[in-house]
């Protein structure tokens, strides 16, 4: 009965109530008989042929106020796990809900986790020797820095990539 349109389900209802039978009523639609039976007994019942059944299901657990809490607590605290998350949403909720639903309406908002890029430090002892070096070199003339090959093991990139490429 779903799959029928408003207006297939109102033909349906007048072509019954006109004198047809269920049988001539499902052939001349091409549908089955319980279907048309169907929706004359939802007619019969409710009085109409419209299907209350658009907001049924469960209920969300966060409204919009507690999404954009939970957003405002990621956007804060960035560091948290999902667990500590939950537990802080939790305390502004009275029902509980859970860390996957949490994670759904982060995963929503467009929210996802990303592992930071392990990147060197630089340490006292680095820029001292850094700061010693260019002191010493301080005094060269463009010539001299013209015979420098400059050689540097660290490769930098600017986006991370994966990669794989793309066709």
């Amino acid at each position: 009965m779903t799959d029928l349109s408003e207006f297939k389900k109102g033909m349906s209802v007048g072509m019954r109530c006109a004198g047809c039978s269920v049988m001539e009523t499902a052939i001349y639609l091409g549908r089955e008989r319980s279907t048309v039976s169907a929706v004359m007994t939802a007619y019969k019942k409710c009085g109409n042929v419209t299907s209350g059944k658009h907001n049924s299901g469960r209920k969300r657990k966060l409204t919009d106020r507690n999404k954009r809490v939970l957003t405002r607590i990621v956007a804060r605290k960035r560091k948290q796990s999902l667990s500590q998350i939950t537990s802080e949403v939790n305390s502004h909720l009275r029902n509980p809900i859970l860390a996957r639903t949490v994670q759904r309406e982060l995963h929503a908002s467009n929210l996802y986790l990303r592992v930071g890029i392990r990147k060197p430090l630089v340490t006292a002892r680095h820029a001292l020797q850094q700061h010693q070096w260019c002191r010493s070199h301080r005094q060269w003339t463009p010539q001299q820095w013209q015979q420098v090959i400059w050689l540097d093991e660290s490769t930098f990139t600017l986006f991370q990539t994966t990669g794989r490429v793309y066709v």
